[in-house]
């Protein structure tokens, strides 16, 4: 790895995306590259998020680098030995000494007459690189609504993403707003310390039975054989990669599979009819993000549990609490905000400038966009990890990250041996792709079942998602069309 300060390839973001795109320059020969990290600890989303309860919702062997197997504990783990496994990760592939901590991007700027890249760093000397990998993830910029009186709370407050170190919530009367994925997990696990909680509920979710089970020593022992971990992760890849029938071609299959499951532990966990008709969902499951728990409802049904809904949301947040619409004041020790991220149009949290002094953000005012989800005409060069369209409502997103790898090493690789200095998309290449993508949305429960979530852009249009199956993202990401490409 060189001294200099210009490198052949810029990895932005450290976490499952900048892992695998690591994993891989080193696999293709590549060792002049750095992963530059905003935190000062390197691993993303599962070491960030460490707020109570967080765990994975797609089983573990699966939602794994294919070339890191590991002996999990159990089917769905939890953030610390998620934890545990990327720092294995790093260790495994020696990854530490490409990694350089406090590197917040704030600039990315294309020139063209050292067809490079010129980065600035927040309190750092810039660097220049020949490529950039874009991998800080979708879920990494925390939103908080404006609401009005936030900033006047005299008590504790903040994010789930950003919770802090040994804060004790004993006996405290807690506030929770969102009742999202990170809010489904946190509730049940506080819901005994705190001495009331009162819940901000904008939209119930659908919530179905979470299949977990311990794995015992001898199991745990059979996950180090790679050939068994391999038809595992087969098992679980192809069992999961059928949900797409229901969430795309039929709403038979979605509630037959998903929606009855969801709808029976409503009807057994929440007895009390008024709370039952709260929780319950206006749009068809599927829309949002379905959430995986056994715990959720027991927890809301608790006595010094209270439920506000839309109808009776936050007016305004006082010094000492929260008054709701009603004009019904709490009295609070903490208010947990739940409110999700900016994952589709602030994808990318720094401007970046391409040929012609394009700005991306210009280029994407009308919705976020880019051929096979990773890269844009007008900005040579460049890849997006997890970009628009690359979600995946049914499997591991990890599953999409390598799939996008067999892409970029190929894009990269051409314009090496090739010997040549850039390589983007054609405009035409990209509009077709989106195109397609957009059309193909239109048959998917994400379009259709009804909803406004987080899947979509202010355009609304759905942004996050891929509307298919993964294995056909994988093969298009594999299938390399020279002929879709600008290269000089």
């Amino acid at each position: 790895m060189t001294d200099f300060l210009d490198y052949q390839v810029v990895v932005i973001g450290s976490g499952f995306g900048g892992q695998a795109a690591a994993i891989n320059l080193k696999k293709q020969g590549i060792q002049d590259f750095v992963i530059l990290e905003r935190r000062d600890f390197a691993g993303g989303t599962w070491l960030q998020n460490r707020y109570p309860g967080a765990a994975v919702d797609v089983q573990s062997p699966l939602y794994s680098l294919s070339s890191m197997p590991y002996q999990w504990t159990q089917m769905f783990v939890t953030q610390p030995e998620l934890a545990e496994y990327t720092q294995a990760v790093f260790n495994t592939f020696n990854l530490h000494p490409h990694v350089k901590l406090n590197q917040e991007v704030v600039d990315a700027q294309w020139h063209e007459q050292s067809q490079r890249w010129h980065i600035t760093i927040k309190g750092c000397p810039s660097i220049t690189a020949r490529f950039i990998i874009n991998a800080t993830g979708p879920l990494s910029m925390p939103v908080i609504p404006n609401f009005p009186g936030k900033d006047n709370f005299t008590g504790t407050s903040f994010h789930t993403n950003n919770w802090p170190d040994n804060i004790s919530l004993k006996d405290k009367k807690v506030a929770i707003i969102g009742s999202g994925a990170s809010a489904a997990q946190v509730i049940p696990a506080i819901v005994d310390d705190v001495a009331s909680l009162a819940v901000f509920q904008r939209s119930a979710h659908w919530i179905i039975p979470r299949p977990d089970i311990k794995f015992p020593k001898w199991a745990q022992q059979l996950l180090g054989i790679k050939w068994v971990y391999g038809l595992l992760r087969h098992a679980i890849y192809w069992g999961l990669e059928t949900r797409v029938i229901g969430f795309k071609y039929s709403k038979r299959v979605l509630n037959l599979f998903a929606g009855a499951p969801a709808r029976r532990q409503l009807n057994k966990q929440i007895t009390d009819p008024e709370l039952r008709q709260q929780l319950t969902p206006d749009f068809t499951i599927g829309c949002k993000r379905i959430i995986l728990s056994n715990t959720y409802y027991p927890a809301m049904s608790r006595n010094h549990v209270s439920l506000f809904t839309q109808d009776n949301g936050i007016k305004q947040i006082t010094p000492t609490g929260i008054e709701t619409a009603d004009g019904t004041s709490l009295a609070l020790d903490v208010i947990i905000y739940s409110t999700g991220y900016d994952a589709t149009d602030g994808l990318i949290s720094y401007p970046v400038t391409g040929q012609n002094g394009q700005q991306l953000r210009h280029v994407w005012s009308d919705y976020p966009r880019a051929y096979l989800g990773t890269c844009v005409p007008d900005f040579p060069n460049y890849f997006i990890v997890t970009g628009p369209n690359t979600g995946i409502g049914h499997t591991s997103a990890i599953f999409v990250i390598e799939a996008q790898m067999h892409y970029i090493m190929q894009a990269i690789n051409y314009v090496i041996e090739h010997n040549q200095s850039s390589i983007q998309p054609t405009k035409t290449a990209e509009t077709r792709y989106t195109d397609m993508v957009h059309k193909e949305m239109e048959r998917t429960v994400w379009h259709t079942g009804g909803c406004n979530s987080w899947y979509k852009s202010a355009s609304g249009k759905v942004i996050a998602m891929f509307p298919g199956f993964s294995f056909v993202f994988k093969r298009m990401c594999k299938r390399f069309k020279l002929s879709d490409h600008n290269i000089q």
